[in-house]
């Protein structure tokens, strides 16, 4: 027996020892492989032998983790101890449910020894190797706790006591567990429950020992720092006390607030005293912003509202005014960041627990609060005065504190404060203000800067309103007194001259900068005043005595006339109650519509000069349409001044024109009489009518030749900057279709049934029983209708193939895009100073691109305008359809994506928005079904070219395409989809059963705004028009496979609006017909198509779940064909669809819940739902339940059943 024994022994030496060669051995290839992977001198070819070695170890190796222990030896570098403890991350990850239960505690033992004593010290240990040593014990306490390892707290408190680097240790694991568990939830739901519910048992216990190290470890850090030999020691205590601040920042956000509130608000005490700890302060504001941004119950927050005590307040306040008075360093100023958002989300918490109804009453500190507030507010860094404003806006909009005296009296330094943040100053790339140098932190560029002031302006105006809600007088007053002093104030244009001329500002000149601030302000403060204070309290002499000021003020800058401009709209409403001044204001807006800087100037007009001559074209608009009463009387006057500009051909653009023209209509509107507003219509629009029914006129719209020749498109021109040879004749085509545009989209009946009626506008009654009015345009707007679809058909035409050749050498692009519009498409931002300082149209290139372009739009808002002004009168026209099939709609083919956008915005929406039902069959009917048809065909083939190219790795064509033109059309693809899925629902789908966005969305706007809402509203149901176009088969046909191929299209967006709102409704309509099985096989196939497209984005996917359940739901009864679709889908289980089939087959059964069904069938289809492409190739993680904790256990299981799948009790796995 002892012989046997002695031969057992020596044979297990034997092989423990060949398993000690062959762990050295391999460690010595490791190690080798690791050095060429880190070497930046290895050869590629060198570094993935090595790297597919190590993987293939990784994954195939018997003996990893002999291998990963002697790797992660304090003896090894850094790196190779890094791969180690990886391997034996990898195991744990991926083997642990294979692994035989004693290997499993040996290896649990050895990490807990390498925590113990196989690691550096606390200050010599790297990051990296810290991080995956506490990633290895999260990942085994994840599947092992706390059933199997129910003593894991005690242990991690045994190893804190060995000292500070053990500690910080187990900082670490408590902090990864908490984000796996709660924060990102990486594991599956039971397991995630049965730790979290452990956690929240133990929460006492754990709060208790994190405030303990942390407190310890501050004292002794305190003690020690004065102390130059202790400083290593002080040290370790306070790397120790940075992690708990970060633990417990993982820990307050979802811990029951009653942890936090323990004790008096120990924790928020301590973290109140650490604010003047610099080197502990940003953890501590971290910790304390967590806290205070707290929701839940108000009676669990109330105790929160000690931080307004005088203690709390001192110490925020003093660490405050510390950190800012050390000079801009990037650590102060992040923690001036988080200080600043800890006041504001104390400001947010004092809103929601003081109501009327409530026993918390404001705060002794609230003065001293509101004082430090400004201070942020007042602070030179434009990203924290920015970060106050919200707070600012809900404490003057709240019930009860906006009575607050001392709130009342923080108004006018509040409006003191906004007068200098409005000022725009502070872009990075210069040094004109204190605002520059944090800027520097703050934005990458110019022009984020711009974008981020834009909104932080709009911001104040918003939150500027509400402080004058409160105190309307104090906010005009100061409106009033800084108006008066830019008026008086010398012009300061700075260092850098504007190009327009000598001596005008540039948008960053003082004296502008200055005007378009102050500008901001009275327009803000004035328009809240008229709308709070009652007509009697208004202070009239005082704003007509600013109006004067304003209409007296002579400046020939540009820049500063704009400003001034806007500030005679602002200050309008004044004379309403003093009408005598409307002539003097009538005649400051003249002068500056024929506004020049250098009279008589034959250089192009920069954007600067042509804002103002805009501005002033719309001031006079906005006034005849906000105050047409007011202006009638001046009637004549104002006809007059117009008429006077309009007999020099030259003295002003088509579009000024016309805008002029359109406040003449405004204004004719209120005479409110139908022959007399017929006959001033007719007398305004004679010379248009004259020029456009000219023969001449009539044979170059017709003939795109002859079009081509007329504007000069055929030219080769010398000076492409200052020739034009042919500018007037594109101009006198720009004024007859903006004058007819301008007319259909401002004249109309009055809005009142009975003036309408008096006044000649009722021609009758519809079978509904509403009225049915005439415009006084209809006759001359009809009279020239056949001349605007001539020169639609011909400007189709023009880009037909043989037209474009005919193009002029100089004008070969002309029918391109503008660089402006490619640059809004692809996001890109246009240099700050060129929006002002350069010609609108630098060369007579872009001004004929700028000409068809607006040309192009320009006729299709009359033909979108027609129809609601026109009403019957338009949409009877005989042979409408047909006259707009062979026009607007001709030559689809050769149109490119971004002329065919608009048309359908601008054009046929409007026109099928507003179309009487009546008409449905004649008109929107026969025109809709060819054009779905081929809006079908063309985005079919589109997104074949987009998805084939990015299957393609080839660059063959990367010099003839670039691939910024590759994004542009990919781009104006999605945004075409978008335009056509969103006229289809328009047409097709009630407003009742969904909110339709009628704007587009914005250009570049991408999927991460996108709702996660998805299922419709129950009654999404068909519009008339929808039920008119689904009775025509090859109407019906096209909506159909447009909705459900676009499923498949990537365009997220389109994709998630097309599921919720589209899809469902119109196949509902074809449900009770007899579908072809093929055809029902192809619906559902598309959603699941859709899936694997989309998947990945939540939002719609929920909406594809969604929607593959409800037809399947309704069709798989009637059509086995679905059953065999859903077997081809990847990875699907046979009996679980079975089940689900069997229960949805047989009616006797009781139903399941809806939500039961939902996540069944979701279950189902999981293999066809596209994944994110990080998560592609990831290898999967499968961490086992284990046998739940919180369940009474049923008294008539077997005994045997409380043993786990490998045959072991629920003995604990890991003894201590």
């Amino acid at each position: 027996m002892a012989a046997a024994a002695a031969v057992a022994a020596a044979a297990a030496a034997m092989a423990a020892a060949m398993v000690g060669e062959q762990v050295n051995s391999l460690c010595e290839q490791l190690v080798k492989a690791v050095t060429v992977i880190m070497d930046p001198a290895s050869t590629q070819r060198y570094r993935l032998e090595a790297l597919k070695f190590c993987e293939e170890f990784k994954e195939k190796c018997p003996i990893c983790v002999p291998c990963g222990l002697k790797l992660a030896e304090k003896t090894q570098t850094a790196i190779v101890r890094h791969f180690g403890l990886q391997i034996l991350e990898h195991v744990v990850k991926f083997r642990w449910n294979s692994m035989p239960r004693l290997e499993k505690v040996y290896l649990k033992n050895n990490v807990m020894g390498l925590i113990s004593s196989g690691t550096q010290s606390i200050l010599e240990e790297e990051s990296h190797i810290k991080d995956v040593l506490s990633r290895i014990v999260v990942e085994m306490i994840k599947r092992e706790w706390p059933q199997h390892w129910p003593d894991m707290l005690k242990e991690l408190d045994t190893l804190s006591k060995q000292g500070e680097t053990q500690t910080e240790l187990v900082m670490f694991i408590l902090l990864r567990l908490a984000e796996d568990v709660v924060t990102f939830q990486t594991l599956p739901t039971q397991r995630r429950r049965d730790i979290q519910q452990t956690l929240t048992q133990n929460m006492e216990k754990i709060f208790s020992f994190l405030l303990t190290t942390l407190q310890q470890n501050v004292n002794k850090y305190r003690r020690m720092k004065t102390d130059l030999t202790q400083e290593p020691k002080a040290q370790a205590n306070c790397r120790v006390g940075i992690a708990a601040l970060n633990t417990l920042a993982g820990y307050i956000d979802w811990v029951a607030l009653s942890h936090i509130t323990a004790d008096n608000c120990k924790l928020l005490e301590m973290l109140c005293l650490l604010l003047n700890e610099p080197e502990l302060q940003i953890g501590a504001a971290e910790c304390l912003l967590i806290a205070v941004s707290r929701k839940g119950k108000l009676e669990d927050r109330k105790p929160l509202m000690v931080l307004f005590g005088d203690v709390a307040m001192h110490y925020i306040l003093s660490a405050a005014q510390t950190a800012d008075g050390e000079g801009l360093v990037e650590k102060h100023y992040v923690f001036l960041k988080r200080l600043c958002q800890v006041l504001c989300a104390l400001g947010s918490q004092l809103c929601a627990l003081l109501g009327s109804d409530s026993d918390v009453e404001t705060p002794p500190n609230f003065g001293k609060y509101l004082d430090s507030f400004l201070a942020f507010t007042t602070h030179p860094s434009q990203f924290l005065r920015s970060s106050t404003q919200i707070t600012w806006g809900a404490l003057f909009r709240h019930e009860v504190l906006s009575r607050d005296p001392l709130l009342l009296g923080m108004i006018p330094k509040y409006l003191r404060a906004s007068m200098t943040n409005l000022v725009k100053v502070g872009f990075p790339s210069k040094s004109d203000s204190p605002s520059c140098e944090y800027s520097r932190f703050d934005f990458d560029s110019d022009e984020d800067f711009n974008a981020f002031f834009n909104s932080f302006r709009a911001q104040q105006g918003e939150v500027m309103r509400m402080a004058c809600r409160l105190d309307p007088r104090t906010g005009f007053q100061m409106a009033g007194e800084w108006l008066k002093y830019q008026l008086t104030t010398p012009v300061d244009t700075g260092p850098m001259n504007s190009k327009t001329g000598e001596g005008l500002c540039s948008i960053f000149s003082p004296s502008f900068v200055q005007w378009d601030a102050m500008t901001f302000f009275s327009e803000s403060v004035i328009s809240q005043m008229f709308r709070t204070l009652d007509k009697d309290e208004i202070p009239v002499n005082d704003g007509i005595d600013l109006l004067q000021l304003v209409l007296n003020f002579e400046t020939k800058d540009p820049l500063i006339l704009s400003c001034v401009l806007t500030n005679v709209s602002a200050l309008f409403p004044f004379v309403t109650y003093r009408p005598e001044y409307l002539p003097q204001v009538l005649s400051k807006l003249f002068a500056s519509v024929t506004f020049e800087v250098i009279e008589e100037s034959k250089a192009p007009r920069t954007r600067a000069v042509k804002n103002v001559r805009r501005h002033a074209c719309s001031s006079i608009i906005k006034m005849c349409r906000d105050y047409p009463q007011l202006v009638l009387p001046n009637f004549e006057v104002l006809y007059n001044h117009v008429k006077q500009l309009l007999s020099n051909e030259l003295l002003l653009t088509q579009m000024e024109k016309c805008a002029l023209m359109e406040a003449l209509v405004l204004i004719s509107n209120q005479f409110k009489d139908y022959e007399r507003q017929k006959a001033f219509l007719e007398e305004l629009m004679a010379p248009v009518a004259g020029l456009w029914l000219s023969p001449e006129m009539q044979r170059v719209l017709s003939d795109p030749e002859a079009f081509i020749s007329y504007v000069g498109a055929d030219n080769k021109i010398a000076d492409p900057i200052l020739e034009d040879p042919s500018g007037l004749n594109r101009s006198r085509i720009s004024f007859c279709v903006y004058t007819i545009l301008g007319v259909v989209k401002r004249a109309r009946w009055p809005a009142a049934p009975e003036e309408a009626k008096a006044g000649g506008f009722l021609v009758g009654y519809m079978p509904s029983g509403s009225p049915i009015y005439r415009n006084p345009c209809t006759e001359q707007v009809l009279k020239l209708l056949d001349n605007l679809l001539a020169l639609i058909r011909t400007h189709n035409n023009l880009y037909m193939p043989e037209m474009v050749a005919r193009l002029g050498e100089t004008f070969a692009k002309a029918l391109d895009m503008l660089e402006v519009e490619k640059n809004a498409i692809l996001g890109l931002p246009q240099p700050l100073l060129e929006l002002y300082d350069s010609p609108v149209y630098k060369t007579v290139l872009e001004r004929m691109q700028g000409f068809f372009c607006t040309l192009y739009d320009n006729c299709f808002h009359i033909l979108g305008n027609a129809g609601p002004s026109m009403q019957q009168d338009f949409y009877t026209v005989e042979g409408l359809a047909t006259q707009l099939l062979s026009s607007a709609f001709i030559n689809l083919n050769n149109i490119p994506d971004y002329r065919l956008r608009p048309m359908l915005r601008v054009f046929v929406k409007p026109l099928v928005l507003f179309c009487p039902s009546e008409y449905y069959e004649t008109l929107v009917c026969p025109m809709l079904g060819p054009l779905f048809t081929y809006l079908h065909m063309r985005l079919s083939q589109k997104w074949q070219v987009i998805n084939q190219r990015s299957m393609l790795c080839e660059d063959d064509a990367a010099d003839d395409n670039p691939e910024s033109q590759e994004m542009l059309e990919e781009q104006l693809v999605r945004l075409l989809t978008r335009e056509v899925m969103d006229l289809i629902t328009v047409c097709c789908v009630s407003k009742k059963g969904v909110e339709h966005n009628t704007a587009v969305a914005v250009d570049g706007d991408d999927d991460e705004a996108m709702a996660t809402e998805v299922t419709p509203p129950a009654s999404a149901e068909l519009t008339e028009l929808g039920k008119c176009l689904m009775t025509q088969e090859d109407v019906c046909t096209a909506l159909l496979i447009t909705a459900y191929t676009s499923l498949s299209w990537k365009d997220t967006l389109s994709c998630q609006r097309t599921t919720t709102q589209l899809c469902w409704p119109l196949l509902k309509q074809v449900l009770q017909g007899n579908l072809l099985p093929d055809a029902v096989s192809w619906f559902f196939a598309s959603v699941l198509k859709g899936l694997q497209t989309h998947g990945q984005h939540n939002g719609c996917m929920a909406a594809l779940v969604h929607l593959a359940f409800q037809i399947y739901e309704a069709l798989r009864p009637r059509y086995t064909e679905l059953k065999a679709v859903m077997e081809q889908i990847p990875d699907i289980q046979r009996d679980s669809l079975e089940q689900f089939d069997s229960k949805l087959l047989n009616p006797t059964l009781q139903k399941v819940a809806d939500k039961r069904r939902k996540d069944h069938f979701k279950r189902l289809i999981t293999g066809c739902i596209g994944k994110p492409l990080g998560e592609q190739f990831r290898k999967e993680v499968h961490i086992r339940n284990l046998p739940s904790l919180f369940k009474k256990v049923k008294p008539s299981l077997e005994p045997d059943v409380l043993e786990n799948e490998d045959g072991e009790t629920l003995t604990a796995l890991f003894e201590s």
